[in-house]
């Protein structure tokens, strides 16, 4: 039997033609499985990646508005901060600036009760039978001596009077310094062309051993180192309490920071009764003159005139 070589040709070139048309048709399943694994792998691959993409941007979100509420807690601690600064600085009494003198001593003595809560560590309540022992005379109606000084405490040193002491050649030796730091707290009752004289440290002079001679006061040995440093210094006499009173050292008056403010002094921790020109200077002793805007409460000498 002869074969028949160009049917079986053409034969085989249909069977090719049909089994390329559905191989590469899409009927395939093998070609169908891979289409459609690649097509779910595609979807979960991005749906996985929106869900990523959500998680960032939510978790994004979260530490933003975290954030933005501690800003705003910080900004609320911040202004109630403020505000209860304000609420204490409006408690704390107007202090009347410059040499107005409006004020009466009693005002002066209230005010000064008010603003620093009658700090009066530095003074001591004076003793009548003390003072009388140690030549002090006292006036039985005032209770105070011929100049309005009251009794000294028990073991301080009774006032001299100038034009009654003799000073000697006799030479001794103490400590002296002159502040003004107080100032330091209060620059905005401070007139302003006051600012400029107080020093960073509120430090005039700073403490030294200075030498005075016997029978001199205290206001004998400021006058004398004062004048030694450059530094200005002006005072006046009061008859009636028989003492010299400090205006102004350094240019820095009373009044320059309130109308509660002035110089005072202490020796050895104590503010005495009466003025610097009735105080003799012992060996050793301690001398300080500090600024008060106060009335003398906020260094510890709070009404120290009054013999507390």
């Amino acid at each position: 039997m002869e074969i028949n070589w160009k049917k079986v040709l053409i034969i085989s070139g249909v069977i090719i033609a049909l089994i390329f048309t559905f191989w590469y048709g899409g009927n395939a399943p093998g070609l169908q499985g891979w289409k459609i694994q690649v097509a779910k792998e595609g979807a979960v691959k991005e749906k996985e990646d929106k869900e990523a993409s959500k998680d960032g941007l939510e978790e994004k979100d979260e530490k933003e508005e975290k954030k933005l509420e501690e800003e705003i807690e910080k900004k609320k601690e911040i202004k109630d901060e403020k505000k209860d600064n304000k609420q204490v600085k409006e408690k704390k009494p107007e202090k009347p600036g410059g040499n107005e003198g409006k004020l009466s001593a009693s005002e002066k003595v209230q005010l000064a009760k008010e603003m620093a809560g009658d700090s009066s560590k530095g003074v001591e309540k004076g003793s009548k039978s003390y003072s009388e022992t140690q030549g002090m005379k006292i006036d039985s109606k005032t209770g105070k001596d011929k100049y309005l000084t009251d009794p000294v405490p028990e073991g301080k040193p009774i006032p001299v009077e100038p034009q009654d002491v003799e000073v000697t050649d006799e030479v001794g030796k103490a400590t002296l310094s002159v502040e003004c730091n107080t100032i330091l707290d209060n620059m905005d009752w401070l007139v302003s062309e006051k600012v400029e004289l107080v020093p960073e440290d509120g430090v005039i002079y700073a403490k030294k051993e200075v030498e005075f001679f016997k029978g001199e006061s205290v206001f004998d040995v400021l006058l004398r180192e004062m004048k030694g440093a450059k530094i200005h210094m002006e005072f006046s006499g009061t008859p009636i309490y028989n003492s010299i009173y400090i205006e102004g050292i350094n240019n820095l008056y009373e009044f320059d920071c309130g109308e509660l403010s002035g110089w005072m002094y202490k020796v050895n921790d104590w503010f005495p009764n009466y003025g610097a020109s009735r105080y003799a200077v012992k060996e050793g002793d301690v001398i300080e003159w500090v600024y008060t805007c106060d009335l003398g409460a906020d260094v510890g000498g709070f009404d120290a005139m009054g013999g507390k």
